[in-house]
């Protein structure tokens, strides 16, 4: 007889504390304590020949009870997930509806402040009005109970959205504020009103909206507050990383092709423009800045372990590039959420995530969305076209050699010829076999397995820079 396995505690309770002599060689049924005569007895342990044993009828009426017990919980814990479910989606929605409005107040506040249709002072109001909006929206995110599915978007997707729009407003204000004050600081020049074709009652003074001080002005001025920044001559080519991140509207996207035809990349070769662009995009969202820090700590990832996540988020990056030609800046959300997860374990069959290290996570996850946004808001601004270039010089400048760029296969080559000629007698078993080997350095590294390639890494068979 088979007893179901959510029956076992029911015949489990049922069974005597202290059986019979008769109970125990099996003459008496141990639950009606009746004997079985002609009827079979059904072993119930430890073992098929001794133990205790049950008859027929009464194991049928508790696996009976078994199940209307066990029908009746599953039926209470469905009307309370479906309970469950229903206030969670009335509290997320609030959440969702409070967020929605501070966005609209938001780009409400860029608006005016690009516009200038309200004084400096109410601009600067405006902004403090909306930081307390913000903070008071986003201070206790709901949790969703355990009955309802962790992986709903929509919370972290308009939280997202939200930080755009506070970065918008914040860039305005800025803007506006700080050229209100150079401006009221500026002379008055009534000399300069017939160059100006100023009309009869203007007063001299005459505002300025833009402003170019040269790539050198900042550091200049930071040495005469005692902040020195190494520079070099080859820093001044106007594409280093300090500049980088500069304002949308100055990118040029004819200066961007000069750069990448000289660094060898062909700009109108989309495959090979988006694989450098992912690179770009990978090492200025996740590999540079607050990641530095969570690797030197303690508990932090090997080698192996960053060069496989790097390869997975490439793939990703690249994805969400190609993407957002057709669906707009928004889709690079997706490599957004798994560059920024904290609790996602590694690519390459790591165990590691970056909560269970240790390290300013709050500044890496920030990092990630602000270089994102920077991202969506020039494809936003000034066209995929632009953006992608953009991101593709980035990665000129971090490693030509990188996985996914031209220079990688060379790479493979020069590794595949020391790795040829050392002992692999400690090698984990992945390197067992060279032609698969370089297949996998190829076409996904990451397949190879974290202890491989931190094997690889370590004894200078892959020169990366990690």
């Amino acid at each position: 007889m088979h007893i179901p396995a959510y029956a076992h505690a029911t015949i489990r309770a049922a069974v005597p504390t202290m059986p019979t002599s008769r109970q125990v060689d099996g003459l008496d049924c141990c639950l009606c304590d009746e004997p079985f005569g002609d009827r079979v007895s059904v072993p119930l342990g430890p073992r098929s020949t001794s133990g205790l044993f049950g008859c027929r009828p009464c194991l049928s009426r508790l696996v009976a009870r078994a199940r209307r017990l066990r029908d009746t919980r599953l039926a209470q814990q469905a009307e309370h997930a479906a309970t469950e479910s229903a206030a969670w989606a009335a509290t997320r929605d609030r959440y969702l509806r409070g967020l929605g409005r501070v966005r609209e107040a938001a780009e409400a506040v860029a608006r005016l402040a690009d516009e200038a249709a309200v004084g400096p002072l109410r601009t600067a109001w405006l902004l403090v009005s909306l930081e307390s909006a913000y903070a008071w929206a986003t201070d206790h995110p709901p949790e969703p109970p355990a009955s309802v599915d962790p992986e709903d978007p929509s919370i972290k997707d308009d939280e997202f959205r939200l930080t755009l729009g506070m970065l918008s407003a914040r860039e305005a204000v800025a803007n506006r504020l700080a050229y209100h004050l150079i401006n009221e600081a500026a002379p008055v020049e009534p000399e300069m009103c017939a160059e100006f074709a100023c009309p009869q009652d203007c007063s001299g003074r005459h505002d300025s909206e833009h402003i170019d001080c040269g790539p050198d002005a900042i550091f200049d001025e930071l040495a005469g507050h005692g902040v020195e920044i190494e520079r070099r001559e080859d820093d001044r080519s106007g594409f280093t990383s300090a500049v980088s991140e500069q304002p949308v509207r100055t990118i040029d996207g004819e200066q961007l092709v000069a750069v990448l035809t000289h660094a060898g990349i062909d700009p109108d070769d989309t495959e090979l423009l988006v694989s450098a662009a992912a690179v770009g995009l990978v090492a200025a969202a996740w590999r540079d800045g607050p990641l530095e820090e969570i690797l030197e700590a303690d508990g932090g990832p090997n080698a192996g372990e960053v060069f496989a996540q790097s390869v997975d988020l490439y793939r990703r990056a690249r994805r969400a590039l190609l993407a957002a030609h057709e669906d707009g800046p928004e889709a690079l959300l997706a490599f957004q959420a798994v560059a920024s997860d904290l609790d996602l374990p590694w690519a390459g069959g790591s165990g590691f995530t970056l909560r269970a290290g240790s390290g300013p996570t709050d500044e890496f996850v920030r990092n990630v969305d602000n270089r994102v946004w920077y991202t969506s808001k020039v494809m936003r601004e000034q066209g995929w076209r632009v953006g992608v270039l953009h991101r593709a010089v980035s990665a000129v400048f971090v490693d030509h050699s990188h996985f996914g760029m031209p220079g990688w296969p060379a790479v493979v080559t020069s590794a595949m010829a020391r790795l040829a000629g050392l002992d692999r007698s400690d090698a984990p078993a992945a390197l067992d076999d060279l032609p698969a080997v370089e297949s996998a350095l190829l076409e996904a590294p990451d397949r190879l397995g974290v202890a491989a390639l931190d094997w690889l890494i370590r004894r200078d068979v892959l020169d990366l820079d990690l």
